[in-house]
Formats: C-alpha cells, sequence, structure tokens
C-alpha cells in the first residue's frame, strides 16, 4: 500500500477556526498530508482576541501522545502553542528521540496582542526545545524574545537566524519579516546558508493565524520528503494566496483562506 505523508500538530485550540489546531489540521489537507492533533490548551478566541484559556493536564498530553506514537506514523510534526514548563517537558520526553522533522512556531503572542505563554515557560522553551528542532519560525517579536536584542532591519533578522542555530541549537531558523515595511520577506537560514523568501505586502487586517498557517505548510511539505529550502517556498506561496484572498470573516483580525490556492483564478 501506498504510503500516506501524516503529519502531526501539538498545539492549543481555536474554536473560530483561523489558528491552532484547527488552522493546522486544514493546511495539511490542503497539502495533502494526513492531519493528526495533540491539544495542549482549550482556548476561548476568536478574531477580536482570547477570552479565555484552560491547560491540558500534562498526563492527558502524554497520553494523547502515546495515543498517535503507538499506532499512527509520524513523518513530521510541530508544535504551536506550549504555555507551561509541564507541557515542554513531556514534549520533549515523547518526542527529543524521533529521528523526524521538527518545526516549532514559537506562538507567544497572539494577533490580538494576547499572551500564551508564561513568561517563565519562556527561558525553557529556549534552553530544552529549540535544540530539538528542525526549524523554528518567529516573527519579529518572538526572536527578539528569543535572542534577547531588538531586530529593526533586515540584517538585524539575518543575525538573528543564524543566532538560534549557531547559539541556542535550532536546525534551521526562518524569520518572518511581516513586521517591518516594505515587501514581505522571510529569511531562512540552514546553518551554511541564507535564502530570502518574498512576497509584495498585502495590506489586510485578516492575518489570523498567519504563523500556525505557515509552519503548518512547512511541516506538510516535510512530512511528503520534500527538502527544506522547497518546503519553505510552497509555504510562502501557500500563506500568501491565504492572506490575499482571505473571507473577511470575523469583527476583529479575520483568518486566512486555507483554501485560497483552489478557487478560480488562483494558479497551483
Amino acid at each position: 500500500m501506498k504510503h500516506i505523508p501524516c503529519a502531526l500538530t501539538i498545539a492549543g485550540t481555536d474554536p473560530s477556526g483561523g489558528a491552532g489546531i484547527q488552522a493546522d489540521l486544514k493546511t495539511f489537507q490542503e497539502l495533502k498530508s494526513y492531519g493528526m492533533s495533540v491539544i495542549t490548551s482549550v482556548v476561548a478566541q476568536n478574531t477580536t482576541g482570547v477570552q479565555a484559556v484552560q491547560d491540558i493536564p500534562p498526563d492527558m498530553i502524554a497520553s494523547q501522545l502515546e495515543s498517535v506514537l503507538s499506532d499512527m506514523p509520524v513523518d513530521a510534526y510541530k508544535t504551536g502553542m506550549i504555555s507551561n514548563i509541564p507541557m515542554m517537558e513531556v514534549i520533549e520526553q515523547k518526542m527529543a528521540a524521533l529521528r523526524i522533522p521538527y518545526v516549532m512556531d514559537p506562538v507567544m503572542v497572539a494577533t490580538s496582542g494576547d499572551a500564551l505563554i508564561e513568561r517563565e515557560a519562556r527561558a525553557f522553551l529556549r534552553k530544552h526545545l529549540v535544540p530539538l528542532t528542525s526549524l523554528i519560525t518567529p516573527n519579529i517579536p518572538e526572536a527578539e524574545f528569543l535572542i534577547d536584542k531588538g531586530i529593526d532591519s533586515t540584517q538585524d533578522m539575518k543575525s538573528a537566524a543564524k543566532e538560534l542555530v549557531h547559539t541556542y541549537g535550532a536546525g534551521a531558523a526562518l524569520i518572518k519579516g511581516g513586521h517591518i515595511e516594505g515587501d514581505a520577506t522571510d529569511f531562512l537560514y540552514d546553518g551554511h546558508d541564507m535564502y530570502a523568501f518574498s512576497a509584495e505586502r498585502i495590506h489586510t487586517t485578516s492575518t489570523h493565524g498567519t504563523g500556525c498557517t505557515y509552519s503548518a505548510a512547512i511541516t506538510a511539505s516535510l512530512s511528503q520528503g520534500i527538502p527544506l529550502v522547497e518546503s519553505v517556498k510552497i509555504a510562502k506561496k501557500f500563506i500568501t494566496a491565504a492572506i490575499q484572498h482571505a473571507s473577511g470573516l470575523g469583527e476583529g483580525n479575520g483568518p486566512t483562506n486555507h483554501w485560497a490556492l483552489r478557487e478560480e483564478g488562483v494558479k497551483q
């Protein structure tokens, strides 16, 4: 029987469907990987913000991981919202021995500005989980926290990517340029070479879940054995189309359009 690429997301929920587990699973499906999920937190959120968060007990997170890993193939996985140290300890224990691509979207603050991670957990994430990654995908505020330095230019972005790899042990780093003026240019450093992925900036408020969707798209391609640079290229096209053809849902920062590449007039 033909092997079906399988991708796992370990993250929080979004009942409005634009971010978190829901966005990841939609993205996996659109990019032809079988999606699986382990929920870390149940989040009451929508396009206007986060209303409440209920963290899942660590032993239940461990049980979810054991259920998946004992029965299903996992070809690549990503993490999103992991808000406290006990969660991170479970993920480190259960996933460290796996020799498969791991994409970390270091979710710390929602698009709305709401904090999604406990302050003391940030240092643990940097020390214990970042070295396990094949790729970390911070936006500029997240990268600034991770390296404890300001990022004000494209040169700073490149330097941050190198520091995440050489100082903190990430396999590769993709610094996303959404917070800097000009074209939306992201820089990928794989430990040897620097790559730029650029798209014309789209002026829109439909940016809810963009980080989740982008990292999930990379994970889906990696699960299919596609090399990292090509996976990021595919994901950049996917997220750009998803933002450009957003549906306008919600009263705040609206969700992206996960099926944009299938819409009429958008080339595959």
